[in-house]
């Protein structure tokens, strides 16, 4: 391989090598913004999520944290529009029949 075609292989790997750096920074902001909407529903601290930052260990100690810790969560209010509760299936079972008149 001449040196002319040798930079151009250089010129494509670093290319490449900037697009791959995007893809992953892009992926990593992604991971950062939904454990940290998931620690806000938990009733956690939102910037437990920048532990993710942290090579290999990080998204462990991000699950132990969200797998161990207690959950504060405020119950959601009930839907709008939401159906009520439907009438049991069966009708009601009849009366029990009067009791034979006793014997003396």
């Amino acid at each position: 391989m001449d040196p002319y075609q040798q930079q151009h292989v250089a010129g494509i790997m670093a290319g490449m090598g900037a697009f791959f750096l995007l893809i992953v920074i892009v992926f990593a902001a992604f991971a950062i913004f939904c454990f940290w909407r998931i620690f806000t529903k938990a009733g956690l601290a939102g910037p437990l999520a920048l532990l993710m930052l942290i090579p290999g260990i990080g998204g462990l100690v991000v699950l132990c944290i969200l797998a161990f810790a207690r959950w504060n969560v405020v119950p959601a209010p009930p839907a709008y529009g939401a159906l009520p509760p439907y009438p049991p299936p069966y009708p009601p079972a009849p009366p029990a029949p009067p009791a034979p008149p006793s014997q003396l």
